[in-house]
């Protein structure tokens, strides 16, 4: 088969690799038919996560279909339609019982495109299939289905739900990048009074306003001030940081009012300054987080209802033998418009000759 392989930073490409095959009764093979390129996997293209290996390959995000399983795999079968989560989850251990699942001991977590081999390829192995996988409901379009393999539980666990978002909140996002959007799409589930979102972009702004922003701002542009002015000079209730750089983490710390949150979801690859001679005072909280996609049940019950705004985030799609045209794309976002891309389509596994 043909996968995604990380060579180095800087370094990939699209070439045969092994095909999987089952390793532990708890694995399920499944034939990718589409997979999304994450901003996770352009931080590990610049060596900000040390612990992928040169070998590997990428992508944590996929739908396709089960073509085998081990012999303690109990609730999918060959010719299920799933859900590959970013997360896997071994079912057993302290972390896994209390929901937890991206800090799993027992061998899951985010593992796939990291530890081992991962999504972006024409076939993947899945370890912990029960818990690891989801069925897909055969209303929900793939392309709207792969987005909830990560952005969404992501953005909707580790900012909404840990930023502790309530009705009537100020909302900050920044980031509006497909993370940024997704967690303004899912803040408005609280009905907070408005949702400030803060890009460099302004295409990213604009689908911002789109998906629900109230109000958005450059970082250039003292978008701390713009809070303080929309808020009677308090700040923002729960910012959101969904960039992964040391300024716009600091910007968070800015606009947060005193006893509120700030909910760091960007990957980070440099240290950023906690500046405590500031914040010691103000009874601020700040999480950080890897999501456990515990709500991906939920959240794929939204979707299929149409409660969750999937297809509007989706601006290319490409064959999955584009993927290297693809990883350009999407790495030049603020030249290309690019918030999310697809890869994937219909397969023809049996062609058809005329008589």
């Amino acid at each position: 088969m043909k996968g995604l392989v990380f060579h180095g930073p800087g370094q990939s490409s699209w070439q045969e690799v092994p095909d999987p095959g089952i390793k532990d009764p708890t694995d399920a093979i499944v034939r990718v038919d589409t997979v999304t390129i994450c901003g996770t996997d352009l931080h590990i293209l610049k060596g900000d996560v040390p612990e992928v290996r040169p070998g590997t390959v990428l992508g944590h995000e996929a739908v396709g279909e089960i073509v085998e399983v081990g012999n303690d795999v109990r609730t999918v079968r060959p010719g299920d339609r799933v859900l590959v989560s970013c997360i896997t989850a071994c079912g057993r251990c302290r972390y896994c019982r209390e929901g937890a699942y991206g800090q799993c001991l027992g061998g899951g977590g985010w593992i796939l495109g990291h530890l081992i081999d991962g999504t972006q390829a024409e076939y993947v192995r899945v370890p912990y299939a029960d818990l690891s996988v989801h069925a897909l409901p055969s209303t929900l379009p793939t392309e709207d289905a792969v987005l909830l393999a990560d952005i969404f539980p992501t953005s909707y666990e580790v900012g909404v739900v840990n930023g502790r978002v309530r009705p009537g909140d100020t909302v900050a996002v920044v980031g509006a990048g497909p993370i940024g959007l997704a967690a303004i799409a899912t803040a408005r589930l609280f009905s907070p009074e408005r949702i400030v979102a803060v890009d460099l972009a302004p295409a990213r702004l604009e689908a911002a306003r789109r998906l629900g922003a109230d109000a958005v701002a450059d970082p250039r542009e003292a978008p701390d001030q713009l809070v303080a002015d929309l808020t009677d000079g308090l700040g923002a209730d729960v910012v959101i940081e969904a960039v992964g750089v040391p300024e716009s983490f600091e910007l968070c710390t800015r606009m947060v009012r005193p006893g509120g949150h700030v909910a760091n979801v960007g990957v980070h690859g440099k240290p950023a300054t906690l500046h405590l001679e500031d914040l010691w005072i103000k009874n601020v909280t700040i999480t950080t987080g890897l999501v456990d996609t515990h709500s991906t049940p939920t959240l794929l019950r939204m979707a299929a209802a149409g409660r969750l705004p999937t297809s509007s985030l989706v601006t290319h799609t490409f064959p999955l033998d584009d993927m290297e045209e693809a990883y350009d794309v999407f790495s030049r976002a603020a030249d290309t418009g690019a918030l999310k891309v697809v890869l994937g389509g219909p397969r023809h596994d049996v062609v058809a000759v005329p008589a």
